[in-house]
């Protein structure tokens, strides 16, 4: 092994074939993060117009928001195999087509499932690029650059997520110029339409990943592990020097030599061998804090994060593409520093930040949370005794809930008032979304048995293990509680916008360009591709369950509390990083994997 770390010593000067493959490749990576990153922040911009148009409850809307990272993590749990079963190329082929399919079974769907289906596959095809874009980066580029070239998915990640805030503020200002006309029919079809048409514009860079995805070879160590040892020579000389080239496959043949010397060579490949356990653990635990900082719930619910916060419509839409640019922005940044200042360095810093502007967010709405009033009575008597409510809050009802329970502070204002209904039919429990009274175009709430109970046992063991299906099917409606709270003013709602752009900022600056490296390059070279898909799998199941849980959670308990939590999350994350991560700066894969061997024999 006395080779290591002479790769960058032997570089020589690149050719212009070198940089132009290289260019090649770090352009491919960034479509995949651009993919990834219209997967995640597409809905943001949509989900205003698909809550007022499709009829679906705050639960529904919640598994449509997670159905992108339910789907990442069916497929996340088999990108692994895949990869290694067809090669890193072939997959990045398949999860550019996936995403192409999703687009207009999404903007052609009418009702929940086939919206549910076409948010599905575009979330399997963003679990298949989140394994294997940075899994073919890892493998191709050098160590020199392997930071900057894999933080470049993330960069292309958060100018998806800009660019698709962008669509959704063009289509902001064209509902905005409808509503003025004061045809509620006319802006009511328009927003339909909406919503669909920012899905349609997101199909052009799938179609371009899958171009270039054909352009690049194969990854070098995945053919040297299917024994083509000739055509990984070639591969690395399409990004190396000669001399850059020799020396990587002579790392891996001393790798091979050495696990072909070991003693039960099956055994020794499990991820259960002390040698892989740390690394692998590490990841899984850096995987799934990453997630649950909140940053996929908070891009998700932007908009009506910061409607309730007290921003216009309007507003709402340009806050959340100013949030996207300062994503990209900081990530500029990160990509910039994590080959100067290094991983560990940058991982601290970002979950110092988050946990403080988290904590800031939290206070910010727990100021405006404390007045709320229960006018669970009055809203249970306009129910009567039918199994279903619904209901327009506009200043009128705001004022004659309000007086119905006896209110006489000046708190709560009736024209500027918001409204969250929780309620249920036997075991089975649900929240509406939050509505302003002062949202002209809002739509009616509307309470329904299908938007609370499950429509099979399935569905309801998950929902309420100990839950009565059969007699839900048939209970009353009982309000439980609708609370009517006060709309703070448009500058404590700037203030939260304040919060959250420092929140995007030190997770952009860290967890966002860190995370990808730390799932590549923890991972030995033999289990890297299944370790990251475990890994990543874990990861998109807590943001899943963040993700379905957060319109629900924050009707019942305010979206304080729902901040406060990712603050607690980010604590663990922060022990994590300071106590627990190696820095992997500027060391080559094999480097990274000796430095675990050695880690493991010395705790032996």
């Amino acid at each position: 092994m006395a080779t290591f770390g002479s790769t960058n010593a032997l570089a020589a000067a690149p050719t212009i074939a070198m940089r132009r493959y290289n260019l090649i490749l770090l352009t491919v990576a960034g479509l995949g993060g651009l993919l990834y990153g219209i997967d995640v922040g597409i809905i943001g911009g949509a989900l205003p117009y698909l809550e007022a148009t499709s009829g679906l409850g705050a639960a529904q809307l919640s598994v449509i928001v997670a159905a992108v990272l339910l789907g990442s993590v069916f497929s996340t749990l088999f990108a692994g195999l895949l990869a290694d079963w067809m090669g890193r190329k072939a997959l990045m082929i398949v999860s550019g087509l996936a995403f192409v399919c999703s687009i207009p079974v999404i903007a052609l769907s009418h009702g929940y499932a086939p919206l549910f289906l076409g948010r599905l596959l575009q979330g399997m095809s963003a679990g298949l690029v989140g394994v294997v874009v940075p899994l073919y980066l890892a493998e191709c580029l050098t160590a020199s650059v392997r930071g900057k070239g894999t933080a470049i998915f993330q960069w292309m990640l958060t100018l998806g997520i800009v660019a698709a805030a962008l669509v959704g503020i063009y289509f902001s200002y064209r509902v905005q110029a409808v509503a003025r006309v004061g045809d509620a029919a006319a802006l009511l079809a328009f927003k339909d339409q909406a919503w669909r048409r920012i899905f349609w514009v997101s199909m052009p860079p799938g179609m371009i990943f899958v171009l270039g995805a054909l352009l690049v070879t194969e990854s070098p160590r995945w053919l040297f592990r299917r024994g083509q040892r000739e055509r990984a020579h070639a591969a690395l000389l399409r990004s190396r020097s000669p001399q850059q080239a020799a020396v990587e496959l002579q790392e891996m043949d001393a790798i091979a030599r050495a696990a072909a010397e070991q003693r039960g060579p099956r055994f020794q490949d499990s991820l259960l061998r002390r040698k892989y356990v740390i690394p692998f653990l590490l990841a899984c635990v850096i995987l799934s804090c990453n997630t649950a900082t909140g940053v996929n719930s908070v891009i998700g619910y932007n908009t009506g994060i910061l409607l309730q916060s007290g921003l216009s419509d309007l507003a709402a839409h340009w806050g959340y593409v100013i949030f996207t640019v300062i994503n990209f922005l900081a990530t500029t940044i990160g990509m910039m520093l994590v080959d100067r200042k290094g991983r560990r360095f940058l991982l601290i810093l970002g979950t110092s930040g988050v946990i403080v502007s988290m904590v800031g967010v939290a206070l910010l709405f727990k100021t405006t949370e404390r007045v709320t009033v229960d006018c669970r009575a009055a809203v249970q008597a306009m129910a009567g005794s039918a199994d279903q409510l619904t209901l327009r809050f506009d200043p009128a009802e705001a004022a004659r809930l309000l007086e119905a329970r006896g209110y006489r502070g000046n708190t709560i204002e009736s024209g500027r008032a918001s409204l969250a209904i929780i309620y249920s039919y036997g075991d089975f429990t649900a929240a509406t979304s939050f509505v302003r009274s002062d949202d002209a175009a809002a739509k009616p709430i509307e309470i329904t048995r299908a938007s609370a109970v499950p429509g099979n046992r399935v569905q309801a063991f998950f929902e309420d293990p100990l839950g009565n299906l059969k007699a839900a099917e048939t209970a009353p409606l009982r309000i439980q509680k609708a609370l009517i709270g006060t709309v703070p003013d448009a500058g404590h709602g700037w203030l939260v916008a304040l919060g959250i752009y420092l929140f995007v900022s030190f997770y952009a600056l860290g967890p966002g360009v860190v995370v990808w490296l730390a799932l590549s390059e923890l991972m030995p070279t033999r289990i890297r591709s299944n370790g990251m898909s475990i890994a990543l799998v874990i990861n998109q199941l807590v943001s899943t369950t963040l993700a379905g849980i957060f319109l629900p959670f924050v009707s019942k308990h305010g979206y304080s509390s729902m901040f406060f939590l990712f603050a607690g999350f980010t604590v663990v994350y922060l022990l994590v990083a300071v106590f627990f991560l190696p820095e992997t700066k500027g060391k080559t894969l094999e480097e990274i994997e000796a430095h675990f061997e050695g880690a493991s024999v010395a705790a032996g």
